[in-house]
């Protein structure tokens, strides 16, 4: 059933502005904030649809608020653009429902003196609290920043709960353990893992989570092959062009997320390969790039923007806590996973010449 749109309901949003422009909510956002890495053609669109559309940011969380708004911030880098994307939908969404007037703000450098100033820049902006979507979810330098200016943090997606902060996850280990054993159970024995980002705590729990599958099911080591990823679509042509020289290569392929699996599509189909009869790929989180892939991909869906809007809920009652003078309470919310099997997977190529491929249920 498709969901009425939110112009429909009498409030214009950054998702229409984004649709009328033909960008991305984030690339509204970087307009809104006045950002220089946006195409002059880009800003001028994004600008008319906001005039056309009349659209007011933040004005419908000001409406909620019963008095002042609660000015919670939101420090972005953008390893993946459908992530980022995904996530500032859950954000806006949840702090309109809440009243909150969101402040959105990236954080480009990735040495630690850029990610400090990028921290004490947010936390000055009069926020009472801070949402850390990944990779920043990890950064030492800005959660130590934000400590010692006492704003209370949400982690998004870090594998561990920091010590004074909020933390929404999903169990990775679990995920990825989960589609470790399908492609097992569809006959796959030579499975190679594209490894994500290796500062990322979700990344080495996504690798436990595959090496303890094989490792259950008794696989021939020699069998297993794995490549690093940093979570992004080059990495992942990197990462599958080694996989796919190798001399007895894979017959199917684990990316950590989505980009690098469609990437893996790609090396597939430039080597004459198809998928999935001659190699299965399958991916992780479930964003854009999943069923925008021919074929569309297998993958674990992450619920994104559900995990962004209990990020602000969490953060939001941390708040008011302390407004009532309450100490710190850590906290840790995890959700629900699901594996999503589309087209990109199936048995290996020796079970498909047997007859016995089993067609894959669509999402």
């Amino acid at each position: 059933m498709n969901r009425p749109s939110r112009r429909s309901r009498g409030t214009v949003t950054i998702e229409d502005v984004a649709q009328a422009a033909g960008v991305s909510a984030m690339t509204v956002s970087r307009v809104i904030n006045k950002e220089k890495n946006v195409r002059d053609k880009t800003r001028d669109r994004v600008q008319k649809a906001i005039k056309e559309l009349n659209y007011s940011p933040n004005m419908a969380a000001r409406s909620l608020a019963a008095g002042d708004a609660t000015h919670i911030g939101l420090l972005y880098s953008n390893p993946s653009a459908a992530y980022l994307s995904q996530f500032l939908v859950g954000a806006l969404d949840g702090a309109r429902r809440n009243g909150i007037h969101l402040v959105i703000e990236s954080c480009e450098g990735e040495d630690e003196a850029a990610q400090s100033q990028a921290a004490r820049h947010i936390a000055a902006a009069d926020v009472e609290g801070v949402v850390l979507p990944p990779p920043l979810s990890e950064s030492v330098a800005i959660l130590t920043e934000l400590a010692l200016s006492e704003t209370p943090v949400v982690t998004v997606a870090m594998g561990k709960l920091y010590e004074s902060a909020l933390n929404v996850r999903i169990d990775d280990f679990a995920a990825a353990a989960e589609m470790t054993n399908y492609l097992i159970n569809l006959g796959h024995r030579r499975i190679a893992l594209i490894k994500g980002h290796p500062q990322q705590i979700a990344s080495a729990e996504r690798e436990r989570g595959f090496r303890a599958a094989v490792n259950a099911a008794g696989l021939d080591p020699a069998d297993i092959a794995v490549e690093q990823g940093f979570f992004t679509f080059r990495s992942g042509l990197e990462a599958a062009e080694k996989l796919l020289d190798r001399p007895n290569r894979p017959t199917a392929i684990f990316a950590s997320n989505d980009d690098m699996a469609a990437a893996a599509v790609s090396v597939a189909h430039r080597r004459g390969l198809d998928v999935p009869r001659d190699l299965s790929v399958v991916g992780f989180d479930d964003t854009a790039p999943a069923t925008t892939v021919w074929p569309e991909l297998t993958t674990i869906r992450q619920p994104v923007e559900e995990m962004a809007d209990a990020a602000l809920d969490l953060l939001l009652a941390e708040v008011r806590s302390r407004r009532h003078g309450l100490p710190p309470a850590p906290a840790e919310r995890v959700l629900e996973h699901e594996l999503i099997v589309r087209e990109s997977s199936g048995p290996p190529p020796k079970l498909t010449q047997q007859g016995s491929r089993t067609k894959a249920r669509p999402a």
